[in-house]
């Protein structure tokens, strides 16, 4: 059997990043340990995922100028993240108290109730509620 283990986010800050992951979207911190780049330079090793979830985000802070360009453009301004959700509605709540950038209005859609927003970098997501009964 696979699974989708990590995928990476290019961050400019560890406890930034870990902050809106956790405080923000609810996420919880995995792991957060000392490591080294590949040349043997220090960073840390941060994972975040959704509460209950298997695939989890590696929290990448950038290193140089190229990955720095790359912070909140991952996708090219496309959505590039999905986080579905059992509560839509309490969820959309909760992130809109919480400061969550919204770029468009909740709407259905054969797969769920979908709504578009922006992580602290500018990178798009959308936020899925459950596919509708058949």
């Amino acid at each position: 059997m696979s699974q989708l283990e990590l995928i990476s986010v290019v961050v400019h800050d560890y406890d930034e990043a870990i902050s809106f992951f956790r405080d923000v979207l609810d996420f919880e911190l995995v792991e957060d340990v000392p490591s080294l780049t590949n040349d043997g330079r220090t960073k840390r090793w941060v994972i975040v995922r959704p509460r209950g979830g298997v695939t989890g985000i590696l929290l990448a802070k950038a290193d140089g100028e190229r990955q720095k360009q790359v912070v909140g453009a991952q996708f090219a301004g496309r959505v590039g993240l999905f986080l579905r959700v059992d509560d839509f509605e309490a969820s959309v709540k909760r992130m809109r108290e919480r400061g969550v950038d919204f770029t468009t209005e909740p709407r259905d859609e054969p797969y769920g109730r979908v709504v578009v927003f922006k992580d602290r970098w500018g990178n798009k997501w959308d936020l899925l509620g459950p596919p509708p009964a058949r």
